[in-house]
């Protein structure tokens, strides 16, 4: 038998204050195995990979002990940082959650993803070609006219794709990717993951860190259920997922959205939002544009829109131009007597925070007259209270998108238009949020607009759906319709991807999403 790749003993981790946010974790991954780590948002699951890259072992006030901690054979307890800078990238590759803060926004793609190679010398033709190849393995589309573009000028998606591209550069014998299908639509996933399974089937180790069970079910040969700082079951992937022993994996794998929207389909109000024939372009890589084009849409009061399309299909740009954030190159938007309040939840909701304000001001912020405090906000998104005293650059990426929520409910909003927002999310608390905004919708008349690439989640809160590709709406209508007779080819391949229901096992047949098979005719 092989040694391990990366073996970890009596890991514990303790942040500043004293609080214990891992504790005496044991795990190992060999060359060509992939370990998935799952578990709900606070779990510790970020902690964990950054920890097993020395990352929190440079972080002030932070402490990490450990019975062992070797990485291909080298022993790194007591690794000092110049030590550890040599273990990054050369012999593990990261692929943090947070795409937008984890890229520097000055510096090119090319840049960006050759930084590993150029650290080991890699110089000229050789890196750029390495560069292209990692960027094609990560699923970026046109990538070589990319290669010159910063972070601001892609899409979420995309800057996901850039990440796992760097992680890869080097071709380390380790891969820790820390949600890596999170801002992809279910197209580009499916491509990711297939990636991912490539590399490990070249010989790579891979620990996948993630709330997404369908992802895990795609790659994972073991599962190890991470709650509240310790892992509390591990086991082989298909066997984990079809008999959980343990109450937290029992709540991830029955809080899988699955099916269509529970309950008759509620009767629309008045019209809050009118749509027509809009557009907002932007410059595209190697010429042309991109954005919205030539948009029409009617929201009414009770009503659940949902928004599919792949990575820069054009979704962020109509959420934008719904809220007011966006101004209109051609069109209209106009709006009903009294105007309603429309809302946004961004999908990366950290870059709206000031990051000097704790939570209780954030939200305090936004709350109008007479409307819930702080308190019974957090308390409504399933947030601790004692959170109200911390930094958003202190919470996990779950907990950061349930204050983005909490923020936009403070408005009490006609209209609320949803930008990813459960991405971020395990499946449990992914399904507290789900529930949520039907309650709002059913007993408040709010508008729902939910943009996503999660189709599970859309099917199960949307009562009409859309399909974006390249900027415009190719197929409208009511969601089952949609998912159960798609009537376009693009609609037809998006919902036929694997794993396109979120669902462990997921592949696309019927039954699985509701959608044709990929062997269905045109």
């Amino acid at each position: 038998m092989t040694a391990p790749i990366i073996e970890v003993a009596g890991l514990s981790v303790i942040a500043p204050g004293g609080a214990t946010v891992l504790s005496d974790l044991a795990l190992s991954v060999g060359a060509g195995e992939c370990l998935a780590v799952v578990g709900a948002s606070g779990a510790g699951k970020s902690v964990l990979a950054r920890t097993l890259l020395g990352l929190t072992q440079e972080s002030r006030g932070w402490r990490v002990e450990a019975g062992g901690l070797a990485i291909d054979g080298r022993e790194l307890r007591r690794a000092s940082r110049r030590q550890w800078r040599g273990v990054r990238g050369g012999t593990v590759g990261l692929v943090l959650q947070d795409a937008l803060q984890s890229l520097d926004p000055l510096r090119t793609v090319e840049a960006e993803v050759g930084e590993a190679l150029a650290i080991r010398g890699v110089r000229g033709a050789p890196r750029r070609t390495a560069v292209l190849a990692a960027l094609e393995a990560a699923g970026l589309p046109e990538a070589e006219a990319r290669l010159g573009q910063r972070p601001g000028a892609l899409s979420g998606g995309m800057r996901q794709r850039v990440l796992i591209a760097s992680a890869l550069a080097a071709q380390p014998p380790l891969l820790i990717a820390d949600e890596p299908t999170t801002a992809l639509d279910s197209a580009t996933a499916a491509h990711v993951l297939a990636s991912l399974r490539e590399i490990r089937d070249r010989g790579t180790g891979l620990i996948l860190i993630s709330h997404d069970l369908g992802a895990v079910a795609a790659v994972a040969d073991r599962i190890a259920v991470l709650d509240g700082g310790r892992i509390v079951e591990e086991g082989a992937s298909d066997e984990l997922l079809s008999a959980p022993r343990t109450a937290a994996a029992r709540a991830l794998v029955a809080s899988i959205p699955r099916g269509a929207k529970p309950g008759p389909a509620p009767r629309p109000g008045r019209e809050l939002l009118a749509l027509d024939a809009a557009s907002r372009l932007f410059p595209a890589p190697g010429g042309g544009t991109t954005g919205l084009r030539e948009a029409s849409l009617r929201v009414r009061a009770g009503e659940a829109i949902g928004v599919i399309g792949e990575s820069g299909a054009g979704k962020t740009t109509l959420a934008r131009v719904l809220a007011g954030a966006e101004r209109l190159d051609s069109g209209s938007l106009t709006s009903a007597s009294p105007a309603p309040r429309v809302r946004l939840i961004p999908q990366d909701p950290l870059a709206t925070f000031d990051p000097r304000w704790r939570v209780a001001r954030i939200l305090a912020a936004s709350v109008r007259p007479g409307g819930r405090g702080p308190e019974e906000l957090l308390a409504a998104v399933g947030l601790d209270p004692a959170l109200l005293d911390r930094r958003p650059v202190s919470l996990s990426g779950g907990q950061r998108q349930r204050v983005a929520i909490a923020r936009a409910l403070a408005a009490a909003p006609d209209v609320l238009v949803c930008d990813e927002p459960v991405s971020a999310l395990d499946t449990v608390t992914q399904a507290g949020i789900l529930s949520l905004l039907r309650g709002l919708q059913e007993d408040s008349g709010v508008a729902l607009v939910f943009v996503s690439h999660d189709l599970a989640a859309v099917r199960s809160i949307a009562d009409r759906t859309l399909i974006m590709r390249d900027g415009s709406i190719v197929e409208e209508g009511p969601t089952e319709q949609v998912f159960r007779s798609p009537q376009h080819a693009f609609t037809r391949e998006l919902l036929a991807a694997p794993g396109a229901s979120g669902a462990p096992g997921a592949s696309g047949a019927p039954g699985a999403s509701g959608a044709p098979g990929a062997s269905d005719p045109a």
